[in-house]
């Protein structure tokens, strides 16, 4: 099986196929998803690094982001490439942004195209590992803020995280304690089956506590972004006259549903308190500052490099790991149980 193979599968031209291998941005969503598809059927492994696969002892890391335009993700990389050079090692960094479906196949693929000594994940699906995953992969591995990581096959991969369920539970009740009832939740994209899905969990079971029913209509998708934010969260203020508060899964999207809230005439947090998720300096210096839930972006990438270290020195055994989040509180909230 080779390239030429896969584009005659899929009816497209060796030139298309290379570009969807590489990430390229200039494939349609449907030809790339039929690409990807076959490539998953077919157990393809791209050889596009000759040169690589020919060295015999590399000191390659890798590193897998989904989301690599996620400035909680760019600062993670900071810390661990700084890391990774000191240590003697080269960084090879591969944007994992275009795949919808599982990443598992992606990450094989790519520690044995560019034979890696070791691997990190930042963010990511792997909800469907098996205790057959990984077993002819033999380097370590770090999981580090991925999607519903399985409870199998945890003797082959490190993880690091945190209980998405506790943070977004405590930023729902931290709401609904300031007396708000109507709250509207953002979450991520609508395939996201890990993440969004522990968050909505979280805010639905501070609901049910006070007995109240998750609505559909105060369920909104803002696409991880300030843009996809902003535009569902208009669409919801010029319906729902009731809303008293929004809770977005990250501090992108709570940036821009703040943003929508003012345009659409309404002041913060008067009228529509809001909170975000991850802790970014963006959220703290927007004006009013936002409250957030916070994620120890610095801890988890320092963690996670020095573990996948320790584990390539054959210092420790795997670990999982889950770390705490803090709400931090800021002037984006509206206390109404004291009007």
């Amino acid at each position: 099986m080779n390239i030429k193979d896969i584009a005659k599968m899929a009816q497209v031209g060796v030139s298309t196929v290379s570009r969807v291998l590489n990430n390229h941005a200039d494939v349609k969503e449907s030809t790339r998803e039929k690409v990807l598809e076959i490539i998953k059927e077919s157990n393809y492994i791209p050889n596009n690094s000759a040169r690589i696969l020919k060295q015999h002892n590399t000191k390659n890391i890798g590193i897998l982001v989904k989301g690599v335009f996620n400035p909680f993700f760019f600062q993670m990389i900071n810390i661990i490439g700084k890391t990774i050079n000191e240590s003697g090692y080269t960084m090879i960094m591969r944007q994992n942004d275009y795949n919808i479906y599982q990443d598992i196949d992606t990450l094989i693929a790519f520690i044995k195209e560019k034979k890696l000594q070791g691997a990190i994940c930042l963010g990511g699906n792997f909800t469907e590992i098996t205790d057959e995953s990984f077993k002819e992969i033999n380097i370590p591995i770090v999981l580090t803020s991925v999607n519903a990581v399985s409870k199998q096959g945890k003797t082959y991969y490190s993880s690091i995280g945190i209980d998405n369920i506790k943070g977004a539970y405590d930023a729902t009740r931290y709401l609904l304690n300031k007396g708000h009832r109507k709250i509207a939740l953002i979450l991520g994209d609508v395939n996201d089956i890990g993440i969004s899905l522990c968050r909505l969990e979280g805010y639905k079971r501070a609901l049910n506590e006070e007995g109240i029913d998750k609505e559909n209509d105060l369920i909104l998708i803002g696409q991880y972004s300030s843009k996809g934010a902003y535009e569902a969260t208009l669409k919801l203020l010029e319906k729902r006259k009731d809303i008293t508060a929004v809770f977005a899964l990250s501090d992108i999207m709570a940036i821009g549903a703040a943003k929508a809230i003012l345009n659409s005439g309404l002041r913060i947090p008067e009228d529509v308190s809001i909170v975000g998720f991850d802790g970014m300096d963006e959220s703290k210096f927007y004006n009013p500052s936002i409250t957030t839930v916070k994620q120890p972006k610095n801890l988890m990438a320092k963690m996670s490099i020095d573990l996948l270290m320790s584990l390539i020195n054959g210092e420790l055994e795997n670990k999982h790991i889950l770390l705490d989040t803090k709400l931090i509180e800021r002037n984006s909230c509206f206390d109404l149980s004291d009007v």
